[in-house]
């Protein structure tokens, strides 16, 4: 097919797969955050009133505001951020993998994390300790998985996947063993950490700031993007540098993998779901999708928190239960609902 058909047909596509405005949008999504943001500062134990929340955010002093500014404000960021980042990351996943059920955490790189933040609790290190072992975990295991899959220059998605897979079965045996031999007062917060908890969540910013320089990076990419989801050759004769952007956009997803693992643990689920609910809602186009599904991502870890919190006050749930529980039933209506033979 000559390139300038290609080019025809890719802008077509685009157009088809644009099926709401990203005035529209915003519209939407940006309310959404707004609420759930809202309901995790006035929400616990504690009543608060708009006067306390106001007064925490403009420095304002009171029993209030001090609980919402130390506590709640910096947990329901780090939930928003760690659920822009999961979901950012998903996207980017499936859209490389061409596979809607493709997730953040499929290439080893959670677990990597918990070896490195479970073995610095059984050393007994501090909470900064085991965000830079947990950072440090998850990097390694991102090398270790495309050295490995790079092998003798044959690189291929194939590999790559069951590389991953058998990094996350180690480090998974690793997990157990080091479960197995932890001292009994360091494993009920070793478990919760596996399955997510933003409670000891206290510096959000830099996670933050890594969501918004990763969708100021990957924004001018989305027209490739697009172009590539109908295949590596379509993207080739179009001039899309393939091999490159692939590299790149997959480093890009374990780097915020490995931030959003370190910042509250192992949370499932929302990388996989979101970018699918906004693809069904939206369409496949990428310049829509990415952003949208950061803003779904983050509420939706934000809501699934602040409900871990007070459902069954004073005891608190792990979060990546509640989004399990969420996830799952969703996803399998999902399934039961696609056509025979497709994702």
């Amino acid at each position: 097919m000559p390139a300038v058909a290609l080019r025809a047909e890719s802008r077509l596509s685009s157009a088809r797969c644009r099926k709401r405005s990203p005035l529209a949008i915003a519209a939407v999504l940006l309310p959404a955050a707004f609420v759930a943001l809202s309901w995790a500062l006035v929400a616990g134990d504690l009543d608060v009133a708009a006067a306390d929340v106001l007064a925490a955010l403009t420095g304002g002093d009171g029993m209030g505001a001090t609980v919402i500014r130390e506590l709640r404000l910096p947990r329901a960021l780090a939930a928003f951020a760690c659920g822009g980042l999961l979901a950012t990351a998903g996207a980017l996943m499936q859209v490389l993998l061409r596979n809607p059920l493709a997730d953040p955490y499929i290439l080893g790189i959670s677990g990597g994390a918990a070896v490195g933040a479970l073995g610095a609790m059984v050393l007994g290190a501090a909470v900064f300790w085991v965000d830079v072992s947990a950072f440090a975990g998850a990097l390694a295991a991102m090398l270790l998985v495309f050295g490995l899959a790079h092998g003798d220059g044959s690189w291929t998605q194939t590999r790559l996947l069951l590389t991953g897979v058998i990094v996350a079965a180690g480090c998974g045996a690793a997990v157990s063993l080091m479960l197995a031999l932890a001292p009994d007062t360091r494993v009920m917060s070793m478990l919760f950490w596996m399955m997510g908890d933003a409670s000891a969540a206290s510096r959000p910013w830099p996670a933050l700031a890594v969501l918004a320089l990763a969708l100021v990076a990957v924004m001018p990419f989305a027209r490739d993007l697009n172009v590539l989801a109908r295949g590596e050759v379509v993207a080739r004769a179009l001039g899309v540098r393939v091999g490159h952007l692939r590299i790149a956009l997959y480093v890009l997803a374990s780097l915020l993998t490995a931030t959003a693992v370190t910042l509250v643990g192992s949370v499932g689920f929302v990388g996989l779901v979101v970018p699918h609910l906004v693809r069904l809602a939206l369409g496949n186009d990428q310049r829509v999708l990415i952003p949208a599904a950061a803003l779904a991502g983050g509420t939706l870890l934000t809501l699934a928190d602040t409900a871990a919190r007070t459902v069954m006050a004073p005891q608190q749930l792990p979060v990546g239960v509640l989004t399990a529980l969420i996830g799952v039933p969703v996803f399998l209506f999902l399934l039961s609902r696609s056509p025979r033979g497709k994702a």
